[in-house]
C-alpha cells in the first residue's frame, strides 16, 4: 500500500511518526502542512482530519489522525514482533506508557516548551513555567524508576511506547531551561540517540517556533 503523511516536521507529533516510518524501513510521500506551510484548515484536509492539527496518515483506503493511534498502527501493521509485541502482556505494558504519555507526560513537558519556548521572553510567566517544570520532573521520576528495571518502557526492546514517550527528550535537553539530570533517563535518551531513525526525525532544528505562540 502507499503511505502518505500530512504534517510540519517541526511538530513533536509529526516527529513520532516519522520516527516509527523510519524505524521500520517503510516508504512514504511526506506532504508539509501546518505552522508556516498552512493548508490544514482548508476542506480537502479537513475532510481526513476535521480538527485542523497534524499529523494525518494515509495507507491505502485507512485515513488515520492522533499520533499515538497512528504509531500503534503502523507498529501493528508492519512492526509484529518489534515495535509491536507480540505477547499482549508485553503490549499492555507499553500500552500503559503509552496512554500515561498521552494523559500526563506529554501535557507536562510540552507546556513548558510553549510557556517558556514558543513564548517571547517578555512575555513568559516565571511561576507558571516554575510550575510547569516541576509537574514534568515528576514525570521524569516516574520514568526513571520505570527504566531503573528496564532498558526500554515497555521491557527488553524499544516500542511504540518509546516512541511516544521519547520523542520530547530533544526539546527538553536543547529548549534552554535548567533540568534535573536522571540516570535512568539520561541512560535512555542516550540509547535513543543512537538509533538513525531518531535523529533523523527529532533532533532537528526547531528555531522557527521561538517566540511563535500560534501552531
Amino acid at each position: 500500500m502507499s503511505i502518505t503523511l500530512w504534517g510540519r516536521t517541526t511538530s513533536a507529533n509529526v516527529q513520532k511518526v516519522l520516527w516509527a516510518l523510519g524505524e521500520l524501513g517503510l516508504s512514504y510521500e511526506h506532504i508539509p502542512l501546518g505552522g508556516r506551510f498552512g493548508g490544514n484548515r482548508e476542506p480537502a484536509y479537513l475532510a481526513m482530519n476535521p480538527h485542523g492539527l497534524v499529523p494525518t496518515l494515509k495507507d491505502g483506503d485507512l485515513v488515520l489522525w492522533e499520533s499515538h493511534a497512528i504509531v500503534r498502527y503502523l507498529a501493528a501493521q508492519y512492526g509484529a514482533g518489534s515495535l509491536w509485541p507480540e505477547s499482549p502482556v508485553a503490549r499492555a505494558e507499553s500500552d500503559r506508557w503509552t496512554d500515561w504519555t498521552a494523559t500526563t507526560f506529554q501535557a507536562a513537558w510540552l507546556g513548558v516548551f510553549w510557556k517558556y519556548y514558543r513564548t517571547a521572553p517578555e512575555s513568559r510567566d516565571p511561576a507558571a513555567i516554575s510550575a510547569g517544570i516541576a509537574a514534568a520532573e515528576a514525570c521524569f521520576e516516574i520514568l526513571d524508576a520505570r527504566l531503573a528495571a528496564v532498558p526500554w518502557l515497555g521491557g527488553d526492546t524499544l516500542t511504540y511506547a518509546d516512541i511516544c514517550a521519547g520523542v520530547g527528550m530533544h526539546r527538553w535537553r536543547t529548549m534552554g531551561i535548567a533540568y534535573r539530570r536522571h540516570a535512568n533517563v539520561e541512560r535512555w535518551a542516550a540509547a535513543l540517540h543512537e538509533r538513525a531513525a531518531y535523529r533523523d526525525s527529532v533532533e532537528t532544528d526547531y528555531a522557527e517556533l521561538a517566540g511563535r505562540a500560534s501552531a
